[in-house]
């Protein structure tokens, strides 16, 4: 095993999960952890859930962060899929002060991405490769040769006059009565519409439903070339332990 160990957070609208993970290879070097994310999840609910993730694993380093949000230098600036309590807030220093070790933040797509870029199925390509998540929203993270280009937040697109999560998102497949293939097609007219803002050279398909793309990929049939993620829904974490302080 390397020693160069980092630690890494993935928050979700329904779970926040963490583990070690070895930054040469991207393993994960411990369990998974899961907790549910507390509802309503305020501020204080998530760091009291973060230090019992952290203690779970004998942490006590630096730690990486994923959000389901736009995070600019730490501060929270949206709050699609999180209580609206984090709006403008240094969420940075409200988890640094309840762990008492240094905490850095970063998009959870954008998390997934660097995962994805750095060693799994968009490491090496060059031009404009596309991260995106489908589970409660639809993350997403641009990279141009590599680059990140940071909060994209691609899941809130105007699609058919709707908020394009709210038609395309996995959580809204069974609220929605759709079967797999029903839902792929949604996914379908979401991919070309951002296809065609974008243009890009790759598409990579993490998130909960990534898990199971042999259910509906099939039912997507744009020109760009689409790939489902290697660190599948571990990529949040890997990414987070990519940005560990």
């Amino acid at each position: 095993m390397s020693e160069d160990l980092a630690y890494g957070i993935d928050i979700g609208g329904s779970g926040m999960k963490s583990a070690v993970v070895d930054l040469d290879s991207g393993e994960l070097v411990t369990d998974r952890y899961r907790i549910d994310t507390p509802q309503p999840a305020t501020p204080e609910a998530m760091a009291e859930v973060v230090v019992e993730l952290v203690e779970h694993h004998g942490w006590t380093g630096s730690v990486g962060c994923a959000f389901p949000a736009v995070v600019k230098a730490g501060i929270v600036r949206s709050a699609a899929n999180i209580d609206r309590s984090w709006l403008d807030v240094d969420a940075d220093g409200v988890f640094t002060e309840a762990l008492g070790a240094e905490v850095h933040m970063i998009n959870d797509a954008d998390a997934a991405g660097l995962a994805e870029v750095r060693y799994g199925a968009a490491r090496g390509r060059t031009g404009v490769v596309m991260m995106l998540t489908f589970g409660t929203g639809i993350g997403s993270g641009l990279f141009v040769d590599g680059v990140l280009v940071p909060n994209t937040e691609l899941g809130h697109l105007e699609l058919d006059g709707f908020d394009a999560e709210k038609r395309a998102a996995a959580s809204i497949r069974k609220p929605d009565g759709l079967t797999w293939s029903e839902w792929g097609e949604r996914v379908d007219r979401y991919l070309e519409h951002v296809e065609d803002l974008f243009s890009p050279d790759l598409f990579v398909i993490g998130g909960g439903a990534s898990k199971k793309a042999a259910k509906w990929l099939d039912d997507v049939s744009i020109d760009t070339e689409i790939v489902v993620a290697a660190k599948h829904n571990d990529a949040g974490i890997v990414g987070a332990a990519l940005v560990a302080p």
